[in-house]
């Protein structure tokens, strides 16, 4: 089974056409110190581990960050009743 790769100027043009990639690998001028401090706090053997549980981290601290700055925002309807929702015709 080949694999096509296809690079980004070409990804454009298909858009008909289904295609399964493979994630890519991407060249990064990242700290070494940093890296090593990363993988050494979050026990991962790899710094691919520790990159990408980081990344994970940032994106789940930012959408946090989203719904706190809802907080005021909605107002509270004190004469709701969550449970009536609930109750079966």
């Amino acid at each position: 089974m080949s694999k096509t790769v296809l690079f980004a100027s070409e990804r454009l043009r298909c858009k008909k056409v289904v295609c399964r990639l493979s994630p890519m690998a991407t060249n990064l001028a990242i700290d070494d110190r940093l890296i090593e401090q990363a993988v050494k706090l979050s026990g991962h053997r790899t710094k691919k581990a520790a990159v990408t549980e980081a990344l994970q981290e940032y994106i789940h601290r930012r959408k946090q960050a989203r719904v706190v700055k809802l907080f005021g925002k909605i107002d509270f309807d004190s004469n709701y009743d969550y449970k009536q929702s609930r109750k079966r015709s």
